[in-house]
């Protein structure tokens, strides 16, 4: 067997987890262990190192139940870590693909998750990706087109869930850490999975590698170094995004805090404008848009009107364009327009889609007790064309121009509670008061208070 260009030791991973990344002598480590050659390296080194260290050390195994023995190989992982001294927690996955996701993205997804769920704040989830992992991530992420971030592929540290994922393996190559496994003699587990060249990463793993290595040895090196490069670059348009974000968030009170002012958006070269939407939609923890989806936005905040309002979503999210703005919000499967439905204002209601109402006694304003139907309320939503007759006002007013005028915006519009007594309209929302239901000086009152739903998983 060749000599491995570099060497792993214990002393090294001691030296970038303390001295380099800084972490606590006493910090509370997870590593990802599967089984593999890898995660057993990493999660032996780290066994040696708790015996010199007050490391809180444990692991974590997820059983895709992808393969008929991942039975046995969840038992060889308990053995290990028995034979470590090692915690370990195991935990069965269920994998479910989709159209966009093929097996290896799915299995990854709910992997992640099942680390996400269980990680602890503080801790640092430790996963045993390596150097010629971040080539091919590298390749992959070229073939698909991917930017800066994409080009970055994986850092080496980030936040996760409600601690770190933490990579301290990504400077040493593949038969580095077969080195270490060999001479410590460690058994570990070969996934018959890893050889199916059906799968890109495989692909890329078993054929295209090893022949770019034959004309270019440091092919692997170089391509882990553009992702330094990338890293690099991104994190200056991180910056350039964060300046360009302090001038364009939006102050108006009529819109989402957050929202960004089209005026100081239009001011920006159309690249900057790409990455602070980018930015600004990756702060707010959205998946970010395709080209064809991002040059929509930027058609919509072109325009000069401040009448029309535009909206462009994708999984999960919708950026709408309202007179100066533009704003960010969760995708929500909209109430049914043909809502119709009986309230007694004495018990709190939750309508699907809309959210809770109840009402609360105030002494002025508001809607008077006495002149409520005896039967209650019907609550429905804007179906068009409604007026509403406002106190000290000789004429109706279109509902419509109301809500402009108060500058509700388009999102929350068609969720808007509106309260009838018959025919009449009694209010909108927790807005307006009709003249003929308001409560007089003196007149025992209520107000409507409505709390819309925060999530989509309430409808709201």
């Amino acid at each position: 067997m060749r000599k491995p260009e570099a060497v792993f030791s214990v002393h090294d991973l001691a030296t970038r987890l303390f001295e380099r990344w800084r972490l606590p002598p006493d910090a509370s480590l997870r590593v990802a262990y599967s089984g593999g050659l890898d995660s057993h390296v990493l999660l032996h080194a780290l066994a040696t190192l708790h015996t010199q260290a007050p490391i809180r050390l444990s692991a974590l195994h997820i059983d895709h139940g992808l393969h008929p023995q991942s039975a046995d190989w969840a038992e060889h992982c308990a053995r290990v870590c028995r034979e470590l001294a090692v915690p370990l927690e195991s935990k069965r996955v269920a994998v479910t693909t989709t159209a966009e996701d093929g097996p290896e993205a799915a299995a990854r997804r709910a992997r992640y998750a099942a680390f996400a769920a269980v990680l602890q704040p503080g801790e640092c989830l430790l996963t045993a990706q390596h150097r010629d992992d971040q080539a091919e991530t590298v390749l992959l992420q070229l073939l698909r087109g991917a930017g800066v971030a994409g080009l970055a592929a994986m850092p080496e540290r980030t936040p996760f869930a409600r601690g770190e994922l933490l990579r301290p393996l990504l400077d040493y190559p593949r038969d580095a850490l077969e080195d270490y496994a060999r001479r410590h003699g460690l058994v570990w587990i070969d996934d018959p999975s890893n050889q199916d060249v059906r799968l890109r990463r495989n692909y890329l793993r078993s054929e295209i590698l090893p022949r770019l290595t034959q004309h270019w040895p440091e092919a692997s090196r170089m391509l882990v170094r553009t992702a330094g490069h990338m890293a690099e670059a991104g994190a200056l348009l991180s910056e350039i995004a964060e300046a360009d974000l302090t001038r364009c968030e939006s102050r108006g009170v009529a819109i989402p805090r957050g929202a960004l002012a089209v005026a100081e958006l239009r001011r920006l070269s159309p690249a900057r404008q790409r990455n602070l939407i980018r930015h600004w939609l990756r702060r707010q923890h959205y998946v970010l848009p395709a080209i064809q989806r991002l040059e929509e936005i930027l058609r919509c905040i072109a325009g000069d009107s401040r009448s029309r309002h535009a909206c462009v979503g994708w999984d999960g999210v919708e950026v709408w364009r309202y007179r100066d703005a533009l704003a960010a919000v969760p995708a929500r499967v909209l109430p049914d327009p043909q809502l119709d439905l009986a309230w007694n204002p004495d018990a709190p209601i939750l309508v699907p889609g809309v959210g809770r109402l109840s009402v609360e006694p105030v002494l002025v304003s508001g809607l008077a007790y006495a002149r409520l139907p005896r039967g209650g309320l019907r609550i429905r939503l804007r179906r068009g064309g409604e007026t509403v007759n406002l106190p000290g006002r000789g004429h109706h007013h279109a509902v419509k121009k109301l809500l402009q005028a108060a500058g509700v915006p388009p999102w929350e519009r068609a969720r808007l509670p509106m309260f009838y007594a018959g025919a009449d309209l009694v209010a909108v929302a927790d807005r307006w008061v009709a003249a003929d239901y308001v409560a007089r000086p003196g007149e025992p009152g209520v107000a409507i208070v409505w709390q819309p739903f925060a999530d989509p998983e309430n409808g709201g």
